[in-house]
């Protein structure tokens, strides 16, 4: 719950580790006070032959980064900001951060609406901008309160899995927009005494098991979930190749489908990033 009684950082993470370490074999949890990047750690570790499951907290991110190299800053207590690294070996990778994102935005909504201190939950909607970012929307414009980073480390050998690092920042209080090309929205606009230790208690085990289940079955079981909440569906969009059009949608890879004058277009996220046309740009996650 939030408020006062909310756990703390540490408490989450001594429950979390014992729903979760049963599914993870080796699974740790590590909550740091201050670190560049928690991405850039797992990743440094990843590099470096260090492969177990593991959850890595920071109560402030120095060096944050989104898509693309974008900043992702946070400051102690204004922000939930951690990264996941698991050994994961998928058919493929196509549309894990979507698979990521539908998971943390059902996670949050069903945070939130177990607070009663959130009685308008019912008219606000967190929706998913393709590929890695939770936008809150109601009755004022879209406003970024999440990011996601997904990045995976080579494994040694072909048959071995790589290791994914996912990487989470959510908005707790929302940061000065100055600077922002996407206004930001805070969670404690919903549920206003909202503490890291009882979101990252909510959002992490749902998000574990997506991992696993995305193992197996891929993509599909996020598609439709997907649709219900894509931002940019049926609006004109900007390609950051120059290509304009209207989204229509994903396929079953994750990839968008933008219909331009030269047709239906396939989008991959590793090749482009994507904005409403007449917006200025788009934040990382």
């Amino acid at each position: 719950m939030a408020g006062s009684t909310a756990p703390s950082l540490a408490a989450a993470a001594e429950s979390l580790w014992s729903v979760v370490a049963p599914g993870w074999p080796g699974f740790s949890v590590e909550i740091l006070p201050e670190i560049d990047s928690t991405n850039t750690e797992l990743m440094r570790r990843a590099r470096a032959g260090r492969t177990e499951p593991v959850l890595l907290v920071t109560e402030r991110q120095t060096a944050g980064r989104g898509r693309m190299g974008r900043a992702w800053t946070s400051a102690p207590g204004d922000s939930l900001t951690f990264s996941i690294g698991v050994p994961l070996s998928p058919a493929g990778w196509a549309g894990l951060s979507l698979a990521v994102g539908v998971t943390l935005a059902e996670a949050l909504e069903g945070y939130c609406g177990g607070v009663s201190a959130a009685p308008h939950i019912a008219r606000t909607h967190i929706a998913l901008k393709w590929p890695n970012d939770l936008w809150l929307r109601g009755a004022e414009p879209a406003r970024k309160l999440s990011g996601i980073l997904v990045e995976t480390a080579g494994a040694a050998t072909p048959d071995a899995p790589r290791y994914l690092v996912v990487g989470i920042g959510i908005n707790l209080q929302a940061p000065p927009a100055q600077g922002l090309s996407t206004p930001p929205a805070g969670l404690r606009e919903l549920v206003p005494g909202a503490q890291a230790g009882a979101v990252l208690h909510a959002v992490l085990p749902p998000l574990m098991d997506a991992l696993r289940t995305f193992e197996q079955q891929g993509f599909g079981p996020w598609h439709e979930r997907f649709a219900a909440r894509d931002a940019l569906h049926g609006q004109r969009v900007c390609l950051s190749d120059g290509r304009e059009g209207e989204a229509r949608g994903v396929n079953l890879q994750g990839e968008l489908l933008v219909h331009t004058e030269a047709g239906l277009q396939v989008v991959n996220s590793a090749e482009v990033s994507v904005r409403p046309q007449g917006a200025a740009g788009s934040t990382g996650a």
